[in-house]
C-alpha cells in the first residue's frame, strides 16, 4: 500500500470519457466508503468536478483502477488512456498543484481549493480517510493559503461565470434585452447567475428539483427573478433567449425535441445554451439545431485562457513554492516514519540495561565486590549492545558496502583506521 492517486482531467479526457467517470455529490459518500473498505485502499478521497475526476489514495494503483471501472460499469481497458496515476512524492505534488489552482483549466481559480475540502470533509464523515491522507491534506490546505496569499496566481483570472457572459455576449448584443433561465440552484448555478445578474437581465428564472432552494438563490440575486421546478421546463423553455444548466441528474434533463419544440415557438429566434454539468444536462443532439447554439465546459477553453500570459510569471512563483513545500513535507514524513524505529531501539536497549542491572543487584547482594560487579555489568552491558550489530555484519560479509556503510555512520566509526 502506497500514497497514490488516479484521476483524469480536461488535458487528458475529453468530456464524453469525463462524464463516464464523475461520481455525483449524491452517490459520494457511498463510493468513498466503499473504495476505503474495498481490496484496493485503506484511505480514500474522490474529488469529482466538471473538470476532473481524482482518487487520493493509500492504496495499489492497478487495483484501485479496476475499483473505478467496476463501480461505473465499464471496462478498465476502456478508460486506462485517459488515466494518470502518480505514486508517493508526485501524489504530494499534484494534490499541492491542484490546490493553488495550478493544474486548472482557468489557472489560479479559487473554486477547486473549496472543492477539495468539500471531497475530504465526505471521507472523514465516511471515516475513509486517516493518518496519511489527513496529513497531506492539512499540509495540502496550508500550502494552497500560503500560495494564495504571496503570489499573484489567482489574479486577472476569468472565471468559467465571468466567462460565460462573454460567451452570450457574442450571440447577444445587449445581456440587458435577454430572459435568461438557470437550470439548477448550486454552487456553479449561483456564481454564473451572479455575473448575469450584474448585467440586468429583463428576466431571470431559476428551475429547480425543490422550489425553496431556487428561491432562495433568486432571493440572493437582488434583480428580476422567479422560481420554478425542473417539471416546468417543456412548458417555459420557448421564454428564454440564454439557458444555463449545471445539476448533479445523471441523465440529461432537456432533450433534443424539447429544444426543438420551443424553437419553432420561438420563430427560430436563436437561444445560447450552456451546459456546465458532467453528466452533461442537455442532448449533444441539440447543437444540430439550426438556431441552438449549444456549448460545454470544453468550449469555453480558449476564453477561460485569455490573460493566460499575465499570470504566467505569478504561475512560475506559485510552482517554486509549491516545490519547495513537497520536499519540506516529504522531509516531515520520512522523519516521522523513523520515530517508532528510534522508539523500538530504545526499548530495547533499556530492556538490556535493566537485565544487566538485575545481575548486578543480585551479585552485590551475595557479597561479590562493588568493583567486580561494575566490570561485569559493562561488559555485559557492552556485549549485549553490539550483539545484533555484529551478528549482522557477520551474516552480511563485505559485499555488502551500504550495511558496513550505514553501521559506520551509526556508530561514528571510521573504516580506514
Amino acid at each position: 500500500m502506497q500514497l497514490t492517486v488516479v484521476g483524469l482531467n480536461h488535458q487528458t479526457a475529453p468530456l464524453s470519457i469525463r462524464e463516464k467517470l464523475a461520481f455525483a455529490a449524491a452517490n459520494l459518500p457511498d463510493a468513498v466508503s466503499n473504495l476505503a473498505r474495498s481490496e484496493a485502499a485503506e484511505e480514500a478521497v474522490i474529488l469529482s468536478t466538471c473538470n476532473r475526476t481524482e482518487l487520493y489514495c493509500v492504496g495499489e494503483t492497478e487495483k484501485i483502477i479496476d475499483w473505478l471501472a467496476q463501480y461505473h460499469d465499464l471496462p478498465a481497458e476502456e478508460i486506462r488512456p485517459y488515466l494518470y496515476t502518480l505514486d508517493n512524492n508526485e501524489t504530494v505534488r499534484h494534490a499541492f498543484r491542484v490546490a493553488c489552482g495550478l493544474d486548472s483549466m482557468v489557472l489560479g481559480e479559487p473554486q477547486i481549493l473549496g472543492q477539495i475540502k468539500d471531497a475530504v470533509r465526505v471521507a472523514q464523515e465516511q471515516e475513509s480517510i486517516n493518518t496519511h491522507l489527513n496529513a497531506l491534506f492539512q499540509k495540502t490546505f496550508a500550502v494552497a493559503k500560503e500560495v494564495r496569499t504571496d503570489t499573484a496566481v489567482g489574479e486577472n483570472s476569468v472565471s468559467m461565470a465571468s466567462a460565460s457572459v462573454k460567451m452570450a455576449e457574442q450571440i447577444f448584443p445587449s445581456i440587458s434585452d435577454l430572459n435568461v433561465l438557470f437550470i439548477g440552484a448550486g454552487e456553479m448555478i449561483e456564481l454564473v447567475a451572479t455575473y448575469f445578474a450584474a448585467k440586468n437581465p429583463k428576466l431571470i428564472t431559476v428551475a429547480n428539483r425543490t422550489h425553496q432552494r431556487a428561491q432562495e438563490l433568486c432571493d440572493k440575486l437582488s434583480v428580476n427573478a422567479e422560481a420554478c421546478l425542473l417539471n416546468e421546463l417543456p412548458d417555459i423553455l420557448h421564454d428564454y433567449d440564454v439557458v444555463v444548466s449545471s445539476t448533479a441528474s445523471q441523465l440529461p434533463l432537456v432533450g433534443k425535441g424539447m429544444v426543438e419544440r420551443a424553437l419553432k415557438k420561438r420563430h427560430n429566434m436563436p437561444v445560447f445554451l450552456l451546459d456546465l454539468a458532467v453528466p452533461r444536462d442537455i442532448e449533444a443532439e441539440v447543437g444540430e439545431l439550426e438556431d441552438a447554439y449549444l456549448y460545454t465546459v470544453d468550449d469555453m477553453m480558449d476564453i477561460v485562457q485569455s490573460g493566460k500570459d499575465a499570470r504566467k510569471k505569478a504561475a512560475a512563483a506559485a510552482e517554486s513554492m509549491v516545490e519547495e513545500k513537497v520536499s519540506e513535507f516529504i522531509r516531515l514524513q520520512k522523519n516521522r516514519q523513523s520515530v517508532p524505529l528510534i522508539r523500538a531501539l530504545r526499548d530495547e536497549g533499556e530492556r538490556a540495561r535493566r537485565q544487566v542491572l538485575e545481575n548486578a543487584m543480585k551479585q552485590l547482594a551475595k557479597g561479590v565486590s562493588a568493583e567486580d560487579v561494575l566490570e561485569r555489568l559493562s561488559i555485559q552491558l557492552t556485549n549485549k549492545l553490539l550483539h545484533s550489530p555484529t551478528r549482522t555484519l557477520n551474516k552480511a560479509g563485505s559485499d555488502n558496502s551500504e550495511l558496513i556503510d550505514a553501521v559506520a555512520q551509526i556508530y561514528h566509526l571510521d573504516q580506514h583506521d
